[in-house]
């Protein structure tokens, strides 16, 4: 079981980057995707999460990226993506992909059963 994170780096603030985590060994459709995030000295948070199947439902973002940050899935590639926008240096964090087997996605961490490695993003303002 692999996830692969990628995407990530330093932008002003205001700029945008878009994160991929390319999912393999494991039925990707069987699995919740979650975007967490964690900063220096901070808990681990659900940024944006997707139920599985066929992506149903609305998916769930955090308060503070609601309206910047959209999840998006591509089944056919194993692959979900968080386009971020409006970058502020409160993004900042190294962002980590993870999967959980099941239909709905929870915003508690450790219901998840894979992590990725991780990508670092940097927002200076």
């Amino acid at each position: 079981v692999q996830l692969v994170e990628s995407g990530g780096g330093l932008v002003q603030a205001g700029g945008s980057l878009r994160l991929s985590c390319a999912a393999s060994g494991f039925t990707f459709d069987d699995y919740a995707i979650g975007w967490f995030r964690q900063a220096p000295g901070k808990e681990r948070e659900g940024v944006s999460l997707i139920n599985s199947r066929r992506r149903d439902g609305s998916p769930y973002y955090a308060n503070s990226v609601k309206g910047r940050f959209t999840i998006s899935s591509d089944n056919a590639k194993n692959t979900v993506y968080l386009q971020m926008n409006s970058l502020k240096p409160e993004d900042t964090a190294v962002y980590y992909c993870a999967a959980r087997r099941g239909i709905y996605y929870y915003t508690n961490p450790d219901e998840y059963e894979y992590w990725g490695q991780g990508t670092q993003v940097t927002v200076s303002s």
